[in-house]
């Protein structure tokens, strides 16, 4: 993997306050490691300026065309990447494109996938206490029926390799696809690592996860990955 290409993935649905800046972060970030890369952005239907915003930048900008889910986004991105590695970053301003270093550097020591989570180190955490008690309860789940310990189940800054996605399925249309990911590497042997991240404050717009049709979403699909052989 030393000549790896990599691929940004950023799904985006009315972000137009925070696109912008998730993109120029991005590319500077990428820029200062010195490999080749591509920015994908998937605007999932939006009805503000997210679209017109990231056009103005080098990136690829694809259009589901009306609002399918995040998975979905995320999906369609994943079939257009052309790196070796991708990297999903959230388009809200959250995350901090700076620490995508991080994530990439236990991919090239064989790990297959990298989770950012936002309840390790000790950095202050901006999540809601909902949004905590929540991802607590899944990562609770996910242990019982994995065997295997984690602590953000649902982070959206993560890295992995190429190659794990060409042996599992996904099928997720909406934010269950970081479930899915999850389970779907735990239970079928891969290297599974997470690091600590930042989280930033929402500055212009609420969570738009929905807890209770969401969260059953999510549950669904921990034990549906669970059962389901994928190979």
């Amino acid at each position: 993997m030393l000549n790896s290409v990599i691929s940004v993935v950023i799904p985006a649905f009315n972000e137009e306050k925070t696109i912008g800046n998730v993109i120029e972060e991005t590319i500077r970030t990428m820029e200062s490691l010195r490999m080749p890369y591509e920015i994908i952005v998937v605007d999932d239907g939006s009805t503000d300026r997210t679209k017109e915003i990231a056009t103005r930048y080098k990136v690829n900008v694809l259009s589901n065309g009306r609002n399918q889910g995040k998975g979905y986004a995320l999906r369609k991105g994943f079939t257009h990447a052309q790196g070796d590695i991708i990297i999903t970053i959230d388009a809200d301003g959250a995350h901090n494109p700076k620490e995508i270093p991080d994530l990439i550097n236990p991919l090239f020591n064989g790990v297959d996938i990298v989770a950012g989570s936002r309840f390790l180190g000790r950095e202050r955490n901006h999540t809601s206490k909902l949004h905590m008690l929540g991802n607590h309860m899944i990562n609770v789940i996910v242990m019982i029926l994995t065997g295997k310990r984690i602590t953000d189940s649902q982070t959206g800054l993560r890295a992995f390799k190429k190659e794990f996605l060409k042996k599992i399925g996904l099928e997720s249309y909406g934010y269950e696809i970081e479930t899915e990911i999850t389970v779907k590497g735990l239970k079928n042997g891969f290297n599974f690592q997470e690091i600590p991240i930042s989280c930033k404050r929402r500055k212009y717009s609420i969570s738009k996860l929905k807890i209770l049709s969401d969260g059953l979403k999510i549950f669904k699909t921990i034990f549906k990955s669970v059962v389901k052989n994928n190979y």
